[in-house]
């Protein structure tokens, strides 16, 4: 499997709402990042689909290499 492009080498803070429907980009290749816009069609990869519990600000992964995709899990910091 391919590797993801790199959107940005830190986390995007973003407000969600509780039980709303998201869809993370896994690919890197969005035109509207976090967020997939469908621009992985063709590519191995697909979107992670979320509804968050609770309305929060979170913290999405910019460079892809998240082992807690959607979340960032600080991995930007060891490349």
């Amino acid at each position: 499997m391919s590797r993801p492009l790199i959107t940005q080498n830190f986390p995007f803070a973003v407000e969600l709402e509780e039980g709303k429907t998201y869809a993370w980009c896994a690919c890197g290749r969005s035109a509207n990042p976090p967020f997939c816009d469908g621009t992985h069609q063709g590519t191995d990869f697909s979107p992670v689909v979320f509804s968050p519990g609770e309305t929060k600000t979170a913290h999405l992964c910019g460079c892809g290499s998240s082992n807690n995709p959607p979340f960032c899990d600080g991995s930007h910091s060891k490349r």
